[in-house]
């Protein structure tokens, strides 16, 4: 049994939704049992970006604001969508400066991943933001921001006691976390 190939057997599939930022594409098929079933996927147009945005004392930025899906406010790091044509850096950068005003001049990848692999193709990338320097916010206007600088530990504390629980927050967050640990931080 080749576990890398799709085991499904797909009929038929429609796009039954799809705007600017999403489609939502139904499969009807054979699952991997044989027996007649039905798979929807969320397919994303953009990238899922985040930024561990760092200072020398080791504080980091949170965005709090209202989720609409969830109909709940969230803390969380600065995010957002990338195009999936343009350079994730740039649109992380662009994305910092939007929610939070901030530039960094060091950039470094530390964590990529699927969102929710189960029902979604979305892929997130974080990265850790240092060399700060402050600037003017420009959020966009579909957003209502609460920007905060936090010791680094009190974020991590936040994770650990569900007031964080944005999936590529709680992965960067904990991410960082084991870099301190290892001495890859300092």
């Amino acid at each position: 049994m080749d576990m890398t190939k799709n085991p499904w057997t797909i009929h038929a599939s429609e796009t039954r939704y799809d705007n600017n930022w999403i489609s939502v594409t139904h499969h009807e098929g054979l699952n991997p049992s044989g027996t007649a079933g039905i798979y929807g996927v969320v397919h994303f147009k953009n990238l899922a970006l985040g930024v561990v945005a760092m200072d020398e004392q080791q504080h980091i930025y949170l965005v709090g604001q209202y989720r609409f899906p969830l109909n709940a406010f969230s803390w969380e790091l600065p995010e957002g969508g990338g195009p999936l044509l343009e350079d994730p850096l740039e649109s992380a950068k662009r994305e910092l400066l939007e929610e939070t005003g901030l530039v960094a001049s060091r950039w470094q990848i530390i964590s990529r991943l699927h969102t929710s692999n189960s029902v979604t193709d979305e892929t997130g990338i974080v990265y850790l933001a240092q060399g700060l320097e402050q600037r003017s916010a420009e959020p966009e206007e579909t957003e209502q921001l609460l920007v905060k600088k936090v010791p680094f530990e009190e974020a991590y504390q936040m994770v650990k006691n569900f007031e964080i629980t944005d999936s590529l927050s709680v992965a960067a967050i904990q991410k960082i976390k084991l870099m301190l640990l290892e001495g890859e931080l300092v």
